[in-house]
């Protein structure tokens, strides 16, 4: 109701929106989205065996929908302009972003995220200073589901997750001095992840491992044009992963990546960041306690991240994304080799109304581990579209549409229909901008 107020208010041209926002308020706004999804836990077994449920918990059954009613508040302030013209930062900004989200149909599942950013740029005699965080805490259910039968994707675990009790944070920090033709740029990164739910060991109840990665290292550059370099770098990293009380099984390591990369912009309608090279993994030795459930505990493997962003006209923009990495799994089992491509395209047909497509491959390899009930190779494919309208410059309205198809993709697995699901997800939201 309140929403819709504004939004009336807005379009009809109320005397708020004559107020002149500050400098270092940078955005100020309210959302509202209504979604649909056929497929809340991403499950797809096709015969559902008889189960029990956790206390707390709630079984994760296949086809089970609902309507979902997203509420986004954002507010985000950028102090630099008030410290004046001449000093070296140029942003120092903090940002509150939270989402409450309910479940109509599926209440298990409702969550509030509150999301909290900081930044910092600086800028001073050939160096150049970018730090950032992400801070999330999301107050969902503190129990994780039951799948019956244990039969559930890779991707239902990630769906299920990031709707419970837990902490998250994502920091960066990079260095960098520029001379003539060279670059060095120090730099250091942390993903980290703490579940804050029950740790069971009942029949198919979905336990999640706090987990953590964090590296340091730097980069060499060299200037091919004042605006297009190539790098050279190392980091040296430490993975770390939660081994619960009723297993031995976890697997803690160190690496160091050389990464080769090209970044900046060869071209005026080109904009990329690509880096690529060895990961050279040690992992923790097995004791009377611990288990490192992987085929060898030296292996090489390959990281590789790419940012590529082509604007062909002042309408059209294509953005490609991907990631390769070795990661701890969520559910305390066995590593995986992660990958993600990610291809989106934004028309703008008209100065008001913009078009949006994208598809995303998901690839999660764990063949690495030697558990024989975690030999297993998913893969998901998503396409979605959606149409956005600017009504005028403080209210824009949207309708999006997502649609996913998970597959088996390992060879001599027993029902590997059990693995695999499809979900529709449909959404219609409104933005008012102050």
């Amino acid at each position: 109701m309140v929403m819709a107020l504004l939004a009336a208010n807005v379009a009809a041209g109320g005397d708020f929106t004559h107020w002149q926002r500050p400098t270092w308020l940078t955005e100020l706004s309210l959302g509202v989205k209504e979604s649909h999804d056929d497929n809340v836990f991403l499950s797809g077994v096709t015969a559902v065996p008889a189960y029990a449920v956790l206390p707390g918990s709630v079984a994760a059954l296949p086809g089970r929908s609902s309507w979902v009613t997203t509420v986004s508040p954002k507010m985000e302030f950028n102090f630099a302009p008030l410290l004046g013209e001449r000093q070296p930062i140029q942003v120092l900004s903090v940002g509150y972003a939270p989402d409450f989200v309910t479940f109509h149909d599926q209440t298990s599942e409702s969550y509030d995220a509150q999301r909290f950013s900081t930044a910092l740029k600086a800028k001073l005699a050939g160096a150049a200073l970018s730090a950032d965080n992400g801070f999330v805490f999301v107050d969902g259910n503190q129990f994780a589901p039951t799948y019956p039968g244990g039969l559930y994707s890779a991707f239902a675990s990630v769906a299920t997750r990031e709707r419970r009790e837990q902490i998250q944070d994502r920091a960066n920090v990079a260095l960098q001095f520029d001379g003539e033709a060279f670059f060095f740029r120090p730099c250091a990164s942390l993903l980290y992840y703490d579940l804050l739910t029950d740790k069971n060991n009942a029949p198919a109840y979905l336990n999640f491992t706090d987990r953590y990665d964090v590296n340091g290292g730097a980069d060499v550059g060299y200037k091919i044009t004042s605006r297009f370099a190539v790098t050279l770098g190392w980091r040296y990293g430490h993975q770390d992963e939660e081994q619960f009380s009723f297993t031995t099984n976890s697997s803690p390591n160190d690496y160091q990546r050389v990464l080769l990369g090209l970044e900046g912009s060869p071209w005026k309608w080109l904009d990329l960041k690509i880096q690529g090279g060895p990961d050279f993994r040690e992992y923790a030795g097995n004791t009377a306690t611990h288990v490192t459930p992987v085929n060898d505990l030296h292996p090489v493997k390959y990281y590789g991240e790419a940012l590529m962003t082509a604007k062909f006209t002042p309408a059209d923009a294509l953005t490609f994304k991907y990631k390769q990495w070795q990661w701890l799994s969520s559910s305390g089992k066995v590593p995986y080799f992660d990958s993600t491509y990610d291809l989106s395209y934004h028309r703008k047909i008209t100065t008001r109304l913009g078009l949006d497509l994208g598809g995303r491959l998901l690839i999660w390899d764990y063949t690495s581990g030697n558990l024989s009930a975690c030999r297993r190779k998913d893969l998901q494919t998503t396409a979605t579209a959606g149409l956005g309208y600017a009504v005028n410059a403080h209210l824009s309205v949207n309708a999006t549409c997502a649609f996913d198809w998970s597959r088996n993709g390992a060879d001599n697995i027993l029902n590997s229909q059990n693995r695999e699901f499809d979900r529709q997800l449909f959404s219609l939201g409104a933005q008012c901008k102050f």
